[in-house]
């Protein structure tokens, strides 16, 4: 039996909605709210959640006004702008996961436009107050609850049908301190970073410390950082040195599922402090705010590889190029390097290979095997080689934003080490075999080298023998069927992820970056970590209050009538 949510078709907070029929208190102010006839404010805390398209359709639904001219032409002008989107109140980066709703391309206003898979309502958070009352209110009525800061998410948890959204990308507050006085063991610099800032904005505030400061984060600019990327475990640059992003937290501020402030450290509340670091987003509180440590920036070089059809349309020689460079991933980790990269048929992108706190003639002998190999078989390729004064100024001239509304369904796969070490010619032949089923990969050497700090969090416990870490992408037309979803779904899991699986019985998968439908899916994310993280689920958040799909305690819920309603199993 399925026990569902209340879908949510009215609510209110601080007077946005006006109506009659049914009405609900909330916050300091009651507010008639109707089913009926629908009246909104934009204003205010609460807003009606409005498809970030909208702007170019007559109607929401054939019955709330949206066209504006100006706003039209501003969301299509940046319709494929990733940091338009995360500014929006509720847009996801990846349509897919909205229904393909009120696209603004090629459209006439009077075509129809309907919310999709996208909330009824969101709170745009200012303040912890506003989280408390949101969650507060969820809870007693029975809504769906969704948190989002920058809809940057893989595999769709930013949104949700018939949900209340919980948005926190106004949370921007960031404080550093000079030397952390807390609980644990560090001494040293830390940050105090706000649920709703991103991975550029931290890096960037960091970078105006006297002297330049950084933290481990994401590849990608517009990640947010306290969020999802942290509970998830979160990889970076900095991790072949530091370790993960999970590894570095020094302290949490939180509101629980039953609405109470927690502070969540090594002395306050260990048990939830282990879980929140790597055991999964949007699943054992709502972060506030997070204390991360922080580490003196330093110069850094870069190497570019490029190898693709302008150099050679021999598919052989491309394959013999690609393995000479993932076959040394090992050694890369080892030595402290990162690489960024993007793979599809004739198609090598390695940009960058990231050596830290090292010179250009440092960071080549490093990279000079791969070099010699590549020479000696006669591979041709571009190279480019950079030295920078920071971190910072590598980061900000060769890593971008990934782009936005890119229909795609993700799978992923981490490598350890010692699959590495016993065949890496199987791992390198699945990743040939999975290009060649159309999938693109996007790829990270990566992993704590064996200088990094071993933290006891609930992160799989095969991050720390991991040397590379690969998303799988296959791409979907906009308005493929549901038949087509699944066909691809399918290639997802058991085609391309199933040859990633068998040429890696030692590795594991990434819940921040992987297949929703990956197989035992709670040993391929936390291992041996699994049942203490569905034990502290169930204690912090009995209810289910938080729900985000492929985490801890969400076998216990099922989404019925194609991709709908969330329901509880009985």
């Amino acid at each position: 039996m399925l026990q569902p949510f209340t879908l949510l078709v009215v609510s209110h907070l601080s007077a946005l909605v006006l109506a009659q029929d049914q009405t609900f208190a909330f916050t300091d102010s009651d507010v008639a709210v109707s089913q009926s006839s629908i009246l909104t404010h934009r204003r205010g805390n609460l807003q009606l959640a409005i498809p970030p398209g909208a702007s170019c359709f007559n109607t929401l639904e054939g019955t709330i006004p949206t066209f504006d001219a100006e706003k039209c032409a501003d969301a299509r002008a940046n319709w494929r702008d990733e940091q338009w989107h995360t500014d929006h109140p509720i847009s996801n980066l990846w349509p897919l996961w909205t229904n393909d709703t009120c696209v603004p391309l090629g459209n006439s206003p009077s075509d129809s436009c309907t919310r999709g898979y996208y909330g009824n309502y969101v709170v745009l958070a200012k303040s912890r107050a506003h989280v408390k009352a949101t969650i507060d209110f969820a809870r007693t009525r029975n809504l769906r609850l969704v948190i989002r800061n920058t809809g940057h998410d893989f595999m769709g948890r930013s949104t949700g049908f018939g949900s209340l959204i919980l948005n926190t990308h106004s949370m921007k507050e960031v404080v550093f301190h000079k030397k952390w006085t807390g609980p644990g063991n560090w001494k040293g610099g830390a940050a105090t970073v706000g649920a709703g800032v991103q991975g550029r904005e931290v890096l960037t505030l960091a970078h105006q410390q006297s002297p330049p400061l950084v933290i481990v984060g994401g590849e990608c600019p517009t990640v947010g950082f306290a969020g999802g990327f942290i509970q998830g475990g979160g990889h970076g640059p900095f991790s072949s040195i530091y370790g993960m992003g999970a590894d570095q937290v020094l302290s949490f501020d939180v509101v629980t599922s039953s609405g109470a402030y927690l502070t969540v450290n090594s002395k306050e509340n260990p048990s939830l402090f282990w879980a929140l670091r790597g055991g999964g987003p949007s699943t054992f509180a709502a972060i506030l705010s997070v204390t991360v440590k922080t580490f003196p920036d330093v110069p850094s070089s870069s190497v570019i590889l490029r190898i693709n059809s302008t150099h050679t349309t021999d598919t052989e020689v491309f394959w013999k190029g690609f393995n000479a460079f993932h076959e040394l991933s090992n050694r890369y980790v080892e030595n402290g390097l990162y690489a960024y990269y993007e793979l599809n048929h004739l198609y090598l992108n390695v940009r960058p290979i990231v050596g830290l706190n090292m010179t250009s003639d440092q960071l080549n002998q490093v990279v000079k095997p791969l070099f010699d190999k590549l020479d000696a078989q006669s591979i041709p390729y571009d190279r480019e080689d950079n030295h920078y004064p920071t971190f910072f100024d590598l980061y900000t001239n060769l890593f971008e934003d990934n782009g936005a509304f890119i229909q795609t369904l993700v799978g992923g796969r981490m490598y350890s080490k010692t699959d590495f070490a016993r065949n890496a010619t199987a791992i390198n032949a699945a990743q040939r075999f999975a290009t060649e089923q159309g999938a693109l990969i996007v790829g990270h050497i990566v992993g704590p080298g064996s200088g990094a700090p071993i933290v006891d969090n609930a992160i799989h416990p095969t991050w720390r023998n991991t040397s590379s870490f690969s998303i799988t992408f296959v791409n979907l037309q906009g308005n493929a069927t549901l038949a087509e979803k699944a066909t691809a779904q399918n290639v997802i899991t058991n085609v391309v992820g199933k040859a990633l699986r068998q040429a890696s019985p030692n590795g594991a998968a990434y819940v921040n970056e992987g297949d929703l439908e990956e197989p035992n899916w709670q040993t391929a994310y936390w291992g041996p970590n699994y049942p203490r993280l569905l034990s502290l689920k169930k204690t912090y958040d009995p209810l289910g209050v938080f729900y985000a799909r492929t985490t801890p305690g969400t076998e216990d819920w099922e989404v019925i009538d194609v991709g709908t309603r969330l329901c509880r199993k009985l």
